[in-house]
């Protein structure tokens, strides 16, 4: 049993020291872990991106803004062969050739008006063989056109729509930023504290081994003398075994404490593999004067959930003024402003005689022959089921939302209620655990002094029997016959 009980000592003991030359202590404060933390906690660095995406999805929201550019080309030669006609009179064939083109810009202003801007320009030649000289004409338009709604998409469309909830959502992704920030802050606060428990756990918990094999090595010797009985070993032992297992158990929480640290501080959790973290801030607790009124507004106002809440809330609201507008018949108001020109020419050689396209736009520049044109457009479905149903789906959901809201509301007051209460309480037990102790370790020292009263009285009334047993024999000796 001797033998065990060193050999346990010694390899607990030498797997401590073993982990303690493999791994660097590192004091740290409080302050560089969050520090730290925020920097390389791969929740923060992956929340990131939220904003960032979300960002990105509001910017493209604004590409139904971006001005669409077209431009084409065409040629084409067409030859026809004579054919006969009413009355059997020949009809000739004839080749011409065309090329035509255009140039337009179109797209969609804030307002939601829709405008377009357009040109074309045809130039085109035909010949009879033999018969006739070429025949050429070059016809060119441009304008501009405005079509503004006055009643649905007047005041609110989907584009704007859409850019609106955009918005919202990328606050809503910066809240979500902050609330990471505040949850590993407080999941970093707490793992230290948690570690800086764990190793005074393991203080105790040694300091415990060292009484428990001190009061085994009393007690053998006790036992060695006939002072204290066998038994009283074999409990002291046992206290030694549940000593050195309570030990493993904090140790064993020690190092979950250092892993869930090392998790919150860095993203590449092998390079902190060989690091210990020794807590190097004192703790000392001090009184906090918690106000329930204060503490409900900053909670009901500056939370990130119900910021969020918020947020969402008034999304809906767009929805809502969104889904209403499209209820309204569609009445639209057009515009258009445009110039028109062409030059034509004949002759035996056309293209000696030249400028035919260069007259077209010419004229087209010096608005020669201009037209106009206004109108209207109204248009509805009738019944419109689809938007007044729409429209009333839109309104349940923000009631939904609003008690939804309210329903956070009263959660976050009680949590907060219950954390004061919690925290309060925490401080009273602080004070209440100090005088434990003290009490404690005041009971402790008068129980070792009884003890060591106790264990002296038996010792010297084990030696005085001892030496009564001596001197009887010795007296018992000394009147036998032989003597």
């Amino acid at each position: 049993m001797k033998s065990r009980t060193l050999l346990g000592a010694l390899s607990l003991g030498m797997s401590l020291a073993t982990q303690a030359a493999s791994t660097t202590v590192k004091p740290v404060s409080l302050d560089e872990c969050l520090q730290q933390a925020f920097r390389n906690n791969l929740e923060i660095q992956i929340i990131r991106f939220a904003p960032e995406l979300a960002g990105l999805n509001l910017a493209g929201s604004y590409g139904a803004y971006d001005p669409n550019f077209s431009v084409s080309y065409g040629a084409d030669k067409n030859t026809q062969p004579s054919q006969t006609g009413v009355g059997q009179v020949p009809i000739p064939g004839n080749i011409s050739w065309s090329q035509d083109g255009g140039l337009g810009l179109s797209g969609l202003l804030p307002s939601g008006a829709n405008y377009n801007f357009s040109g074309t320009l045809l130039s085109q030649r035909s010949f009879i063989p033999g018969i006739t000289n070429y025949q050429a004409i070059a016809p060119a338009n441009a304008g501009v056109s405005l079509t503004q709604p006055l009643l649905k998409d007047m005041w609110i469309d989907s584009t704007r729509w859409s850019i609106s909830l955009n918005k919202k959502t990328l606050l809503q992704q910066e809240q979500s930023i902050r609330a990471q920030l505040i949850t590993t802050a407080a999941d970093v606060q707490l793992a230290y504290y948690d570690l800086a428990a764990a190793v005074k756990g393991v203080e105790v918990q040694k300091q415990a081994v060292e009484l428990a094999e001190r009061l085994l090595m009393e007690n053998r010797k006790r036992v060695e003398v006939g002072a204290l009985a066998p038994l009283e070993e074999k409990q002291a032992e046992a206290q030694v075994a549940q000593s050195r297992a309570d030990l493993i158990s904090a140790q064993q929480i020690y190092n979950v404490a250092q892993n869930t640290l090392k998790r919150l501080l860095t993203s590449d959790y092998g390079e902190l593999a060989d690091t210990t973290f020794s807590p190097s801030d004192t703790f000392k607790p001090q009184p906090y004067p918690f106000n329930r009124m204060e503490s409900w507004t900053r909670g009901l106002t500056l939370r990130p959930d119900i910021i969020q809440s918020q947020l969402e809330l008034e999304k809906q609201n767009v929805t809502v003024k969104y889904r209403r507008n499209q209820m309204f018949p569609t009445l639209d108001l057009t515009a258009s402003f445009g110039v028109a020109a062409q030059s034509q020419a004949g002759g035996t050689n056309y293209w000696e005689r030249g400028g035919l396209v260069g007259t077209s736009l010419n004229d087209i520049a010096n608005t020669s022959y201009k037209k106009y044109g206004v109108g209207a457009l109204l248009s509805f479905p009738l019944g419109n089921r689809s938007a007044k149903n729409s429209f009333r789906a839109a309104k349940v959901e923000r009631e939904r939302l609003i008690l939804q809201h309210k329903q956070l509301e009263q959660g976050i007051m009680v949590t907060l209620d219950n954390e004061i209460l919690a925290a309060q309480t925490s401080y009273e037990r602080v004070g209440a655990t100090r005088e434990a102790r003290i009490y404690s370790e005041a009971a402790l020292a008068a129980a070792i002094r009884i003890w060591i009263a106790a264990v002296s009285r038996r010792t010297s009334c084990a030696r005085a029997t001892r030496a009564t047993t001596r001197s009887a024999a010795r007296a018992t000796k000394g009147t036998s016959p032989s003597a």
